[in-house]
């Protein structure tokens, strides 16, 4: 089958959110070039890594069943 990941894991996904903010960005006196727009993407996508883990491991601290 497929090899799923969430949205947030993905590249695509922050270097287009990255493409839509760049241009608001520079309309409001803020330059991206594209080496940051790079360096914002890997960043981001650590970040959301690191937050999705975080979200994981509280859920499993506050659930109320066992695992199996």
């Amino acid at each position: 089958m497929f090899d799923t990941k969430p949205w947030y894991q993905s590249k695509t996904v922050w270097g287009a959110l990255i493409a839509i903010a760049a241009p608001l960005a520079d309309m409001a006196g803020l330059t991206v070039d594209e080496a940051m727009k790079g360096e914002l993407a890997d960043h981001l996508v650590s970040i959301a890594g690191a937050f999705g883990g975080m979200i994981a491991l509280y859920g499993r601290v506050v659930a109320t069943r066992p695992i199996r």
